[in-house]
């Protein structure tokens, strides 16, 4: 009578639904080192060394540095990236930012003093925004614990 796949489909898009709305800050001084996957907003004020995947807004602040890839529905840059970015909607370059990479955006704007290296293309069809599978993650965990418990015998 009941679909197993429906319920747990019903329950993965309320589930998104609800991260979508969520807000994530990696705080200046901080330096977090691999790839970042969000549903939700992403504030980025410290460093990142990885690549940062968002379905909806990115903002790196004045002071952050992302040593990576961008990809996300809309981005507002104020520090450094080095690395490409590409955001389906609206993509934001403050006074203070720099981009060392190619930008692929529907559409871009450039306040007096922004600076980018690279090329840039509008209105070209961008990635759309998906996460790896958790099975990846899953299989790393369990080697780690498998060697945490193994060198406290």
């Amino acid at each position: 009578m009941f679909n197993k796949n429906n319920q747990v489909k019903g329950r993965e898009d309320k589930s998104s639904q609800e991260f979508i709305n969520s807000n994530n800050i990696i705080g200046k001084g901080s330096t977090f080192s691999g790839n970042i996957e969000t549903y939700g907003n992403l504030r980025v004020e410290g460093r990142i060394i990885g690549d940062v995947r968002s379905k909806s807004k990115v903002a790196v602040g004045q002071s952050a540095v992302i040593e990576g890839n961008i990809l996300s529905q809309v981005a507002e840059i104020e520090g450094e990236v080095n690395g490409s970015v590409e955001v389906s909607d609206l993509l934001v370059l403050k006074p203070n930012c720099t981009i060392k990479g190619d930008i692929i955006t529907n559409k871009l704007v450039v306040e007096a003093g922004a600076k980018f290296d690279g090329k840039c293309n509008m209105g070209q069809a961008v990635k759309k925004i998906e996460f790896e599978h958790s099975s990846n993650n899953n299989s790393t965990s369990s080697s780690s614990t498998q060697k945490a418990e193994s060198s406290s015998k």
